[in-house]
């Protein structure tokens, strides 16, 4: 399977190998920036992923390995980005990233070199990032005179904290990957000749895993992190009682008396 966002150079492509749903954005000729073509793209890709049952675990990277995505495409910023337009980008872009959010598999972001931006509103759109040794991640909106989406700055402000977040947006800088570690934005950094053995590798385990309890550990993680006026604890708790009335629960326990490897149906 392959969707394309456009027959253009900037696109986004989606496939599945096996278990493994990959959505990719090539926009290889501007490190990956996203157009407002691709940014509209994403959603539907996202959902004909989540709806395939044969996909288990969803990946994120972009074309290449010199940048996972370096931001929004600047080229279209007086087009799409200028007086009385800003709203319909806002839309694009939020549209994009909550589409990616709302999948009910796991989702990685694989990332290779820059990840500015956009970029980074798309990786922390993803439930794990592993990244190369050479990832770089920033948010230039300081730069350009630009206000960040509140929704955003608060999935970045969850995951960093906010001292850490507004260091980020005040300053402007790019953050290497040691440090994108250490603050809590990379699950995990690899030489760069490795990251590709290790995405294979977690999302071969993760698909191997019960997908009614990685959905469940989802829309709990998700409501953890609402103001407690939306939270939404009885969705919670029927996904985690489907959980414990599933048949794959009980190839879960029988697999475990008998010391074998699951097998998981999502049922």
């Amino acid at each position: 399977m392959t969707n394309a966002a456009s027959q253009t150079s900037a696109r986004v492509t989606s496939h599945v190998d096996g278990s493994i749903g990959w959505i990719i954005f090539d926009h290889e000729a501007r490190r990956n920036a996203m157009t407002i073509d691709m940014w509209r793209a994403v959603p539907p890709l996202c959902a004909e992923l989540d709806a395939n049952d044969d996909v288990r675990v969803v990946v994120l990277r972009g074309a290449g390995e010199q940048a996972f995505v370096a931001g929004a495409d600047i080229s279209q910023f007086d087009e799409e980005r200028g007086p009385g337009k800003s709203d319909g980008y806002a839309s694009a872009t939020a549209g994009a990233t909550d589409a990616i959010a709302a999948v009910s598999k796991p989702v990685i972001a694989m990332i290779h070199g820059f990840c500015i931006g956009g970029g980074l509103a798309i990786a922390l759109s993803a439930d794990v990032r592993y990244c190369a040794d050479d990832a770089r991640f920033g948010l230039p909106p300081a730069r350009l005179g630009i206000g960040y989406a509140a929704d955003g700055l608060g999935v970045l402000i969850d995951l960093v904290g906010p001292s850490v977040a507004k260091e980020m947006v005040f300053t402007a800088d790019l953050y290497d990957a040691k440090m994108a570690e250490r603050i809590g934005l990379a699950n995990r950094v690899v030489p760069k000749a490795e990251l590709e053995a290790l995405v294979a590798a977690q999302a071969a385990t993760m698909s191997s895993r019960a997908p009614l309890s990685q959905r469940a550990a989802k829309l709990a993680t998700a409501d953890h992190l609402r103001a407690e006026p939306d939270r939404r604890r009885p969705e919670v708790a029927d996904a985690i009682r489907a959980c414990m009335v599933s048949d794959d629960y009980a190839e879960g326990v029988k697999a475990f008396m008998e010391k074998r490897s699951a097998n998981f149906q999502g049922r």
